[in-house]
Order: C-alpha cells, then sequence, then structure tokens
C-alpha cells in the first residue's frame, strides 16, 4: 500500500500541492487576521452555541499551530502516526512530509 501522502504527489504533483497549501495557508492567516468577521460567519452553523464559548472554542484550533505546528508538533505527529504502526492499526510506516 502506498502512503498517502506519495499517492497524493502523483496524482496531483508538487506544484499542485504547494498551490493548496499556499491557499490553505493564507485562508487560516486572513482568518486569524479577521477574527470577529470570521466568527459571526461560523455561527450561522453553531446551533445556538453561547458566542462566547464559540470563540473559545475555536482559539483551541484555529490559532498560530494551525498555520506551523513548530518541531515539537511536528514531532508529536511523527510520534502519534508510529504508535499508531507499532499498533498495527496503521498497516505501514509513514513518512510525513510538511508543507
Amino acid at each position: 500500500m502506498r502512503n498517502p501522502g506519495c499517492t497524493a504527489l502523483l496524482i496531483w504533483g508538487a506544484e499542485v500541492i504547494a498551490q493548496v497549501a499556499t491557499a490553505l495557508r493564507q485562508s487560516i492567516q486572513y482568518a486569524l487576521d479577521h477574527r470577529e468577521e470570521a466568527l459571526a460567519y461560523a455561527m450561522q452553523f453553531a446551533r445556538d452555541l453561547d458566542p462566547q464559548l464559540a470563540d473559545k472554542f475555536v482559539g483551541m484550533y484555529v490559532n498560530e499551530r494551525t498555520l506551523d505546528y513548530g518541531p515539537d508538533g511536528r514531532e508529536a505527529i511523527r510520534r502519534l502516526l508510529g504508535m499508531g504502526h507499532n499498533a498495527g492499526i496503521i498497516p505501514h510506516p509513514v513518512k510525513v512530509d510538511f508543507v
């Protein structure tokens, strides 16, 4: 079985993957720079969630680490995937390329 990242690279190519990564990064940065506007938009889908609680929830998952995990975050992902492989949950070792 191929690594999903390798499959994506074969199907779309490095240039398309880089373009998608750039678009995602720009979108996340825009949301961070315009937090109130982004939160107001998201509240349409919040099903009566208190706005302060929604803001706290969003802040837990959309923050500077969303843009860049940092060395410790990248290592955590590698360890998690390694543990999944060692436990037999992930059939093959996974090499992660962060873009």
